[in-house]
């Protein structure tokens, strides 16, 4: 992005003095979402275009609709995506800001792997490993998931190896619309 004419030289000054901090390199993320509660094909097209007005986010692709059912857990069937964004908000930000999402959709946790009405899950974030009590990345169970693998391998099918796809196809589930 380029500074406005009257701008440059102050612009240029900084930098020559180290003083201007370099913009946050972006970073490619994943999101799983998934939803089972109201009307979730519309909660996941919602949250979708929510991502896209986060800060310093942009979606860059989005896989079809899938209809699975709950795993671990009891209810309709859910409405599965994933999502690519790039993003310089780190991945702690991300979570936060995907969090927002879904308690602005009616998102509440009264126990593990209740119905919802929008979830969304940060599967990876550009190379970060990490592994903290609010956030592990990758996503501890993401390779075991034909709901989060079929998706993610329709927009991203360098993450997805041959033999996890193949583990999960057991599993339920149905493209239900691009």
């Amino acid at each position: 992005m380029t500074e406005p004419r009257g701008r440059q030289p102050e612009a240029a000054a900084r930098s020559s003095c180290g003083s201007a901090s370099p913009e946050p390199t972006p970073s490619i993320a994943y999101l799983a979402l998934g939803a089972n509660l109201g009307d979730p094909v519309r909660a996941v097209q919602a949250a979708m275009q929510a991502l896209d007005t986060l800060p310093s986010t942009h979606l860059r692709a989005v896989s079809s609709l899938y209809r699975t059912a709950p795993i671990e857990s009891s209810g309709p069937d859910y409405v599965n995506a994933v999502v690519a964004v790039e993003t310089t908000l780190s991945p702690l930000a991300l979570l936060h800001a995907v969090q927002a999402i879904e308690k602005a959709a009616g998102r509440e946790r009264p126990y593990r792997n209740a119905p919802r009405t929008l979830d969304i899950d940060v599967l990876c974030h550009g190379t970060t490993c990490q592994c903290t009590p609010e956030l592990e990345l990758p996503h501890p169970r993401m390779m075991e998931r034909a709901f989060v693998l079929v998706p993610l391998a329709e927009i991203a099918p360098h993450l997805v190896p041959p033999d996890r796809l193949a583990a999960v196809q057991g599993q339920g589930i149905v493209r239900i619309a691009h």
